[in-house]
């Protein structure tokens, strides 16, 4: 069985992180293309069979206005985390159509519902969430370029994510990413960037792992996830808040 994660772009001209684990949790690969084809084409190998795809991504959008339920209360617990998802709706012209990540499971047959006992799933996951509560941070890691991060602020906050992804090899749900020759590339990539392009490049394969990562958590740990939200108006399926996890 595969999981994979899917960090997906809301437009074709940005790239799309892809990245599939095994189910011993060994990293299959992990890399970066653009269209709808070459997403597909990553994908296809690993999902003839039974999977779990976890797409950054709304997957169901029905509200015309505002946010869906599911932000609604994820951002009620993760808000104070820096963690708090971005409002989606069908006003917005990237969702008028019908959402992108919809649009392709459809394409691969994959079941949209969370809880359904079929072989073959897609699921709407979100990296900042899920690594607050993996890594227990009182702050999302501030990776994403934005105006008044330097070049070494944003390199360091992406190598302390990479870094929580390896530890994930010694928990009770491994991952293990630190060998592989993918993970290598991305690894050096991120240590040597001169630029913030070039971390931009490195960091939506990471992202993608992440969200191959809680399609593996979900699958093996499902009382330990929250999903917020339903599958008739949108959800988002993360690693539960831990109980005792404050923002100091």
């Amino acid at each position: 069985m595969y999981y994979a994660g899917v960090d997906l772009a809301w437009g074709i001209r940005n790239p799309t992180g892809v990245a599939v684990v095994d189910s011993d949790g060994c990293l299959v690969s992990a890399g970066a293309v653009r269209d709808d084809d070459e997403i597909l084409a990553m994908l296809r190998p690993y999902v003839r069979r039974e999977c779990v795809v976890g797409f950054d991504a709304p997957l169901v959008v029905n509200n015309p206005t505002g946010q869906r339920p599911a932000e609604t209360a994820l951002n009620r617990d993760f808000r104070r985390f820096e963690a708090g998802a971005h409002p989606a709706n069908t006003g917005k012209p990237e969702f008028a159509n019908g959402p992108r990540g919809a649009r392709l499971a459809e394409v691969l047959g994959l079941d949209l519902d969370p809880r359904s006992a079929t072989g073959r799933r897609a699921i709407e996951v979100y990296p900042h969430a899920a690594t607050v509560a993996l890594f227990r941070l009182e702050r999302t890691l501030k990776y994403k370029a934005k105006p008044g991060r330097t070049l070494e602020h944003l390199k360091s906050e992406l190598v302390a994510l990479m870094e929580g992804v390896e530890r994930l090899a010694d928990t009770d749900v491994p991952v293990r990413v630190a060998d592989h020759p993918d993970w290598v590339t991305l690894r050096t990539q991120v240590t040597t960037a001169q630029r913030k392009s070039e971390l931009r490049r490195a960091e939506d394969p990471v992202d993608a792992v992440v969200c191959a990562y809680v399609a593996l958590y979900s699958h093996r740990c499902p009382d330990l996830i929250t999903i917020y939200g339903d599958p008739a108006n949108g959800y988002i399926v993360t690693p539960s808040l831990p109980d005792d996890l404050t923002r100091q």
